[in-house]
């Protein structure tokens, strides 16, 4: 028997009869967390899992599929003119609605906080569509920031029958909101099972400087730190403070290069290129592709980031993260000693980026006992959690439990790199 609470329930399926799970991806981060989902329905054999391409970022998510060896089962277009919010909700909605119409699944599966989430989890409960969010749990406390996402997964965490959270900090804030008992699961996070799948493929760079950057690096010449920012609070004078520590920080270290992906939005990367445009060993490329992002990162050094991510990847490849924001709903990392949180400060983030590169000691120390968001089993179990929700599995599946034989222990004590 599946959860015995659940509203709305999971319908019969007659023998023989594959149920269909939509997986609704819009972002890259959708993509990439749920790929892994759909290989272990494909090697369980059955749930047959239908990957849907929102269309609010379309060839990204494509290109995020394309690393793990999957295409989009169904790809939905949208005329987006203002790029609003308002905009891109609505016709979300609308393309979603008939979808699940026209072809009704078991259960739709959403990941995470993007306006595709939202979307998702209200087309399917209108229709009484069991809802089950990937990744839940996750909370700042503030609704400004991040903003919209942190109130985008507070709204889905009111619509879902099944909460699938990636560590246990995440279920206790489902607690704290009284979203408890059989239907929320700890599961790990579906992002480490896709890092790992991914570097290990070691993508070739579609862009010949990054080649010849992990040369430099591999035989000793630089050091290489990523910059990511992407997030809408950063936009703006934030962005302006980051982007100018960056240049201190390769001004500081002779040795030191910067590969910063530039966010597609015109605004930012005109903001980065009047910046950094013409710095000296700082790189800027377009979005990369998820395969030749994981790679790259597994050459680096250190790490600048807001993404969030990034902050759940980087522990993987013994990379510390300095992280771009002055509240993180991943704060597994900052405990763990993975991550520092630097916000936008010009002054802290260089200070504290040239004393971790001048000590690699603490480096070390930050990643030394692993990733604390996965041991590589968080999709195997999300698809044991989806066949139990829709009564092809009896038993409850076995939760991940961090720190107690996986590859993630928690880092005793805190490097004091503040």
């Amino acid at each position: 028997m599946g959860p015995s609470a659940l509203v709305p329930g999971p319908r019969q399926f007659y023998r023989g009869e594959v149920p269909e799970v939509f997986l609704v991806a819009g972002t890259r981060p959708e993509a990439v967390k749920m790929a892994p989902v759909a290989a272990a329905m494909f090697a369980a054999g059955r749930i047959r899992p239908v990957v849907v391409n929102s269309g609010q970022h379309p060839e990204m998510v494509d290109q995020a599929l394309e690393s793990f060896g999957f295409a989009a089962d169904v790809r939905l277009k949208l005329n987006r003119v203002t790029g609003g919010q308002a905009e891109l909700t609505s016709q979300l909605i609308e393309e979603l609605d008939r979808l699940f119409t026209e072809r009704p699944p078991a259960a739709v599966l959403v990941q995470g906080d993007t306006t595709t989430t939202l979307a998702g989890a209200l087309a399917a409960f209108w229709q009484q569509i069991p809802v089950v969010h990937l990744e839940a749990g996750l909370r700042s406390h503030d609704l400004t920031s991040p903003f919209p996402e942190e109130g985008n997964r507070k709204m889905v965490g009111q619509l879902a029958s099944l909460h699938l959270a990636p560590t246990a900090d995440a279920t206790a804030h489902l607690a704290a909101e009284s979203l408890r008992g059989n239907n929320v699961l700890t599961v790990g996070n579906t992002v480490v099972d896709a890092v790992l799948d991914v570097a290990a493929r070691r993508a070739p760079y579609g862009d010949v400087r990054l080649q010849e950057i992990e040369n430099r690096v591999h035989a000793g010449q630089s050091r290489l730190v990523l910059v990511t920012t992407h997030r809408r609070e950063s936009w703006g004078e934030p962005l302006d403070r980051v982007l100018h520590a960056v240049a201190d920080i390769v001004a500081a270290r002779p040795d030191v290069e910067v590969v910063l992906p530039a966010h597609p939005n015109p605004a930012v990367r005109q903001q980065v290129l009047g910046v950094l445009g013409h710095v000296g060993r700082v790189t800027i490329t377009d979005p990369l592709p998820y395969a030749q992002m994981a790679r790259l990162l597994a050459q680096c050094t250190l790490v600048l980031s807001d993404s969030g991510g990034i902050q759940e990847e980087a522990p993987s490849f013994g990379v510390p993260a300095l992280v771009l924001r002055d509240v993180t709903e991943r704060m597994e990392a900052v405990d763990a000693g993975c991550a520092v949180l630097v916000g936008t400060d010009r002054e802290r983030i260089t200070s504290l980026t040239i004393r971790l590169l001048d000590n690699p000691s603490a480096r070390e120390a930050m990643t030394a006992d692993g990733n604390p968001f996965g041991d590589g089993l968080a999709s195997v179990r999300t698809e044991q959690a989806l066949a139990w929700l829709l009564g092809l599995q009896q038993q409850r599946p076995v939760e991940f439990a961090p720190y107690a034989g996986s590859a993630s222990v928690r880092v005793p004590g805190e490097v004091d790199v503040a």
